[in-house]
């Protein structure tokens, strides 16, 4: 089987990689190539056609996205183009050339105001441009692959990884630079390891390959719910557990209101997760010890 995986240099991409089924033809790519990698810039439609219409791939796994959240609200464009502009693109060249994509998305396209977990048959309602731009890139994927039942969403939120830049090697780096932390307690989802979520994407591909019908939306994260406060403690505990920290700064619970963003973000963003769970035959790994995992699979020296 052969993949063409996108943002293969970020942080769920390299845990894809990592994780990627043996016998696996994979070709990853991401916006400026480099060793072992294919040079694919998602903020062009035309190079993401070409690279469907030149690999024939039997899917796209679209892992790549522009994912700064406030960022997106000064840069709409670029954001519409990666997130919403790509997909579509991918999906055009699927419908002519034959494949399947699987498409990543996010908690985002949601607006966190109904305080339970959401369905994935709920309607979208972003409230900013990055949950927009994603919910444009399901909307393509649903409008031209839906009916075929050659698209697949899978949505999941608060990736965390050993790599890259996430929440929780954020805090990890604060821990050790400061004594004291405010972090937002009235945010509540659940983290998602990308060291699970990577199995789940290749677990999706495997099944669908098997001959199982799924559905055209899947949900993903960790076992749970938190909120950034409880992820910045437990980070502080278990880095010192772990060694990885002399000492854990003091963690002061504040409100949204006083940590203020160009983005508004969703209050309550938890995903329910049970269906998708029972479909692809995972369980979930309670998100406290998926973090574990997380600070114990950090590199002993900096990744590139």
């Amino acid at each position: 089987m052969k993949v063409l995986l996108t943002g293969a240099t970020g942080q769920l991409g390299q845990a894809l990689i990592d994780a990627a089924p043996a016998g696996m033809e994979l070709l990853a790519s991401s916006r400026n190539g480099g060793e072992g990698l294919l040079a694919l810039d998602l903020a062009d439609a035309t190079s993401c056609r070409q690279a469907v219409a030149e690999h024939r791939p039997d899917w796209v796994l679209n892992a790549g996205a522009y994912t700064a959240v406030d960022k997106a609200e000064a840069e709409p464009e670029l954001a519409g183009a990666v997130n919403g502009a790509a997909p579509r693109a991918f999906a055009e060249a699927i419908q002519e050339h034959g494949g399947q994509l699987l498409q990543l998305s996010t908690d985002f396209v949601f607006n966190g105001q109904q305080g339970s977990p959401y369905r994935v048959d709920q309607s979208r309602d972003p409230l900013g441009v990055y949950g927009a731009s994603k919910a444009s890139g399901e909307e393509a994927v649903e409008e031209l692959l839906g009916a075929s039942g050659q698209g697949l969403v899978l949505r999941t939120s608060w990736v965390i990884g050993p790599v890259g830049k996430n929440f929780a090697l954020t805090m990890l780096r604060l821990h050790r630079d400061k004594e004291q932390l405010g972090v937002v307690a009235d945010q509540v989802g659940c983290p998602s390891s990308t060291l699970n979520l990577a199995n789940a994407c290749w677990q999706a591909i495997q099944r669908h390959s098997q001959g199982v019908a799924l559905p055209p939306v899947l949900h993903w994260c960790d076992g749970g719910a938190a909120s950034w406060y409880d992820v910045s403690v437990a980070v502080g505990e278990l880095g010192m557990e772990l060694g990885l920290l002399d000492y854990a700064a003091t963690v002061n619970p504040i409100t949204t209101a006083d940590y203020p963003t160009p983005a508004k973000r969703p209050n309550y963003s938890l995903l329910d997760c049970q269906g998708s769970r029972q479909v692809l035959q995972l369980q979930a790994q309670p998100w406290r010890a998926a973090l574990k995992d997380v600070l114990q699979a950090i590199p002993t020296t900096p990744s590139a």
